[in-house]
């Protein structure tokens, strides 16, 4: 018997045309002797349906140039899924609303979907900060990728980098601006900021990805702007020093209570910095993989990969980033992602490959740990012992 892998996508993030082309990329790549994908697409409204179609553009580019994807992705089925918030033989309600007219009501046609395991790849809010992992475990359903507790810190940059300073890991030095803080006293927001930091700076939201509301700033009229950018998309935001002339490393986990850290690869990034338009729209940045490091650094790099994944507490996946000082030998962790990348060109999926797991087994090992790991969960009591 084929898994049935329900593959959630989309959401309400700003991240949505990235998920859709992750999804793609999972679909497309799910051994079908093995497994029976089941799309479900969460519009940027936060409504879950089951669309006629899988997605098949694996191009986040493709999808953002694509003015009227979106469009059309909300309009594409009327088939409602509800995600059931207790365990039983099936997790999926399948809705199809038929309308009513003056003679007759309406008979709504309800099904029932088993699923074996879910693969979110839903990025950013409300996917990777674990408000849906929270859905899985009310549903009782095994699922890829971190549970609750990480995904939510993994998610909310300020709290991972305080969590990683804690434990030893270096970070680089960073403030933290509140909305409400920014609104009620902006100009002694800026001279704390400008007298503990020298400029440039890199300003962004806490809680995204992608590298969406992001901003190098050189000057005080670049960091009010950065900050007004950031606010848009989040009530926490970052303010970090940066490192000049950084090479930006990448290291992917795998792996439950042993993970595995895979080769390291480097961005050499078109414009100053790795943009949201250097990932996904344009192909003028360069991923090279392996990365030209020396033994020692190679070393060090995937041992702090493992050991930033096992301080959140992670579990299934994980890519963890890196900034690397040319004329230093000191390294930083940048963050943690928990649902990194799947689309075509994304490092997580060939960072593998160059360790020689390809895309296929690369699914496939990630489905195996998040049935061990949920049936590891089955075993723990739920109930007082009877006397």
């Amino acid at each position: 018997m084929r898994l049935r892998v329900g593959v959630i996508y989309g959401g309400l993030s700003s991240e949505h045309e990235v998920s859709v082309a992750s999804a793609a990329s999972v679909i497309g790549n799910l051994d079908p002797n093995r497994y029976e994908p089941v799309p479900i697409y969460i519009n940027q409204e936060g409504r879950w349906t089951l669309p006629t179609k899988p997605p098949t553009t694996s191009s986040a580019a493709e999808i953002i140039k694509d003015s009227k994807s979106r469009a059309k992705s909300k309009n594409s089925t009327n088939h409602e899924v509800h995600l059931l918030t207790q365990p039983d033989d099936y997790f999926l309600l399948t809705i199809r609303r038929r309308p009513s007219d003056a003679n007759n009501h309406a008979q709504n046609i309800i099904n029932k979907i088993e699923l074996d395991v879910i693969f979110p790849v839903v990025h950013g809010p409300y996917g990777e900060d674990g408000t849906i992992q929270g859905l899985f475990e009310l549903s009782n359903v095994p699922y890829v990728g971190a549970g609750i507790l990480a995904s939510a810190i993994g998610m909310d940059k300020a709290v991972t980098k305080t969590l990683f300073r804690a434990h030893g890991l270096p970070i680089v030095d960073f403030a933290v601006v509140l909305a409400s803080q920014w609104e009620a006293s902006r100009d002694r927001t800026l001279d704390e900021l400008t007298s503990r930091f020298d400029f440039p700076l890199f300003v962004k939201p806490a809680n995204l990805g992608s590298s969406i509301g992001i901003s190098k700033v050189k000057d005080l009229t670049q960091l009010e702007k950065g900050i007004e950018i950031a606010r848009q998309f989040d009530f926490k935001i970052i303010v970090e020093k940066s490192i000049p002339k950084a090479r930006e490393l990448e290291c992917a986990v795998l792996g439950n209570n042993a993970p595995e850290a895979s080769s390291i690869g480097e961005i050499l990034p078109a414009g100053e910095f790795y943009d949201y338009a250097s990932k996904y729209v344009d192909d003028s940045s360069t991923l090279v993989i392996p990365a030209s490091l020396k033994t020692e650094q190679n070393d060090a790099i995937r041992t702090m990969a493992l050991e930033a994944f096992r301080v959140i507490g992670g579990a299934g996946m994980a890519r963890v980033d890196f900034l690397m000082p040319q004329a230093e030998e000191q390294i930083y962790i940048n963050e943690i992602n928990t649902i990194p990348g799947f689309t075509n060109i994304s490092m997580y999926p060939r960072l593998w490959q160059d360790s020689g797991l390809d895309y296929p087994q690369l699914l496939d090992r990630l489905i195996d740990l998040a049935l061990n790991r949920h049936a590891a969960k089955q075993s723990l009591h739920t109930k007082l012992p009877s006397s």
